[in-house]
């Protein structure tokens, strides 16, 4: 892995090196470009994949039927009228090439009979889901395209280098500015095109499943080299998040994979199943789609009939011991050294902020309203509507890196450099690297936690005019006062006052543009959830795309939702 030097050339720049943007450097170099994959902490080694546990839906169609026209029906129903029709049937369509590619390079999908065994999940109309263990297939996925990024010719890996902002020229994009952590000065990037793969913004609220590299870095780069966001005020929230007794060293959504396998039950503090109330079925299985769930249990809590600490139970007790035992045996004891015996007691559980429908518009290449600039991953926006189907992540990283990237390296230019284009991005930098005596002003830490306190209760799971308005006034007045005046108290090596200052910029920008488009969506819809506008308005069944204008302002407008024709083949046909 190479270090940075102050001033770097490319064909293609991957930003982020999670799933999506290994697969995107991947897909480039094979197209011939030299290619420089970076990631702000270790490449390989951060964003979401590498933290998802079990599923990855595909229409393989070696144990049942299927075919991947069904995969896209379940996705369009799913996303509630809004997906991008034309990106979902990419994702769908092109999503078996990749399983077979990474089964390939040795990934190790779980077989049954000589066949993927492919196993059921909430919203698929059949077993769709292929794993390699019940808990670590993101971490299996990423280990395998770590060990091909490394065995591919002409990819360039830099670890610890954290792009700051985009470069353009005459309306195309030619480059970034990063500054890098190890050294704590500025890196020029010259690039003939580029890929954002720096993933989602769930790390914006306070209870999240993030790590800590998705803070909304994509799209605020994105908006400020010019280019559209779409449906921003979709965030899905996964409905079972560990809540009670405290878990030391274990996932707050393990529990996704004890449902697949063992079903579980849902009870309100009466004990009592409460799903069948909100239009879905639950008991004994795990079919309720993510959004019900999610608010059905915002709902009970809000009537006086949630568990003791803010949430719902989730009970194993009739499954019995031995079948835990046997289904999670070494699991089953690491929660014995927390105290929890699912034998005994329900466990309490609630939402956490987990994945991103929106993000940056693209279309079928992957490329974005500004030459030359691509996305890939959980920063593309559209593909899942108003609520994403459950398995789709992974597959989503996979098919869009890798079109994006065989397409950035398709259309790439020259690279071309005129220091004069990164002044100000190297000057923010520089001067924010100058050490300060006082240790007066705000504080980050604050700052970042109130801004996912904010979000928590005004723009999250349940919503109204009347806090988000609220919201967006606090998070202006931190962008006009509180940024300005938070300066870092370090500097040089690896002090990450710098840094967290462009991570809370990046946040406010992103948390900003979430939260107009939530006010102007008056209706509810999947994730979003008005309390004043609890009805489902079929007149707002379109998209909704945001821009800045000037140096600060966002417009938002509302656009048609692409639909594509496309012939669901038949369950009959598909046997």
């Amino acid at each position: 892995m190479a270090d940075a030097d102050t001033h770097l050339e490319t064909d293609v720049l991957v930003v982020g090196a999670g799933g999506a943007g290994m697969y995107a450097a991947i897909a480039a170099a094979r197209g011939g470009a030299r290619v420089l994959l970076l990631d702000k902490s270790l490449v390989g080694r951060g964003g979401a994949t590498i933290m998802a546990q079990m599923t990855v839906a595909v229409a393989m169609g070696e144990q049942a039927p299927d075919h991947w026209t069904r995969h896209h029906a379940d996705t369009l129903t799913a996303g509630r009228g809004l997906c991008d029709e034309v990106l979902a049937a990419l994702l769908c369509r092109e999503g078996p090439d990749r399983i077979r590619e990474m089964d390939e390079w040795g990934v190790g999908w779980t077989r049954e009979d000589g066949h993927l065994k492919q196993v059921m999940a909430p919203g698929h109309d059949r077993p769709r889901c292929v794993f390699v263990d019940f808990l670590n297939t993101g971490p299996a996925v990423a280990k395998t395209l770590r060990g091909k990024v490394a065995k591919t010719d002409g990819i360039t890996r830099v670890s610890n280098l954290s792009v700051t902002s985009l470069v353009t020229h005459d309306g195309r994009v030619a480059g970034a500015v990063a500054l890098d952590l190890a050294k704590g000065n500025p890196v020029t990037i010259a690039a003939g095109a580029v890929v954002l793969a720096a993933g989602g913004l769930t790390r914006l609220y306070r209870r999240n499943s993030a790590s800590v590299n998705m803070g909304g870095e994509s799209y605020a780069l994105a908006l400020d080299a010019g280019a559209s966001l779409i449906d921003m005020e979709f965030v899905q929230f996964f409905p079972i998040g560990h809540l009670a007794p405290r878990l030391v060293g274990m996932d707050p959504i393990m529990w996704d994979p004890f449902r697949y396998k063992l079903g579980g039950r849902l009870l309100n503090g009466n004990m009592e199943e409460f799903i069948h109330h909100y239009g879905a079925t639950d008991s004994g299985a795990y079919t309720a789609p993510r959004d019900v769930t999610s608010y059905a249990i915002v709902r009970e809590v809000a009537a006086g009939r949630g568990s003791p600490h803010g949430g719902a139970y989730l009970s194993f007790e009739h499954i019995g011991e031995a079948a835990l035992r046997d289904a999670f045996g070494p699991v089953i004891d690491r929660l014995a050294r927390n105290g929890i015996d699912l034998a005994q007691g329900p466990v309490e559980v609630a939402p956490i902020a987990h994945y991103h429908m929106g993000g940056i518009r693209v279309d079928e290449r992957m490329a974005s309203d500004v030459p030359g600039l691509y996305a890939a991953g959980e920063a593309v926006g559209g593909a899942n509507g108003a609520n994403r189907l459950s398995g789709n992540a992974i597959t989503e990283a996979l098919v869009f890196g890798e079109v994006a990237g065989r397409n950035a390296a398709r259309d790439r230019i020259a690279p071309v450099w005129d220091a004069a284009w990164a002044e100000k991005a190297v000057s923010d930098i520089t001067r924010l690297s100058m050490p300060i005596d006082t240790a007066s002003g705000p504080a980050f830490g604050i700052l970042f936690s109130e801004l996912q306190n904010l979000l928590w209760d005004k723009v999250g799971l349940s919503r109204d005019e009347q806090r988000l308005t609220a919201a967006l006034s606090r998070i202006r007045n931190m962008r006009s006062v509180d940024l300005p005046a938070l300066h870092p108290r370090d500097s040089g090596p690896f002090a990450m006052g710098v840094q967290e200052w462009f991570d809370l910029r990046a946040a406010l920008a992103t948390a900003e543009a979430i939260t107009v488009s939530a006010l102007n969506r008056t209706e509810s819809r999947g994730a979003h959830q008005r309390e004043d506008m609890p009805a489902t308005d079929p007149a707002q069944a379109h998209n909704q795309r945001i821009r800045r204008a000037g140096d600060d302002e966002l417009v938002l407008d509302t656009i048609p939702v692409r639909r594509a024709t496309i012939d669901t083949v038949s369950r009959g046909a598909a046997e």
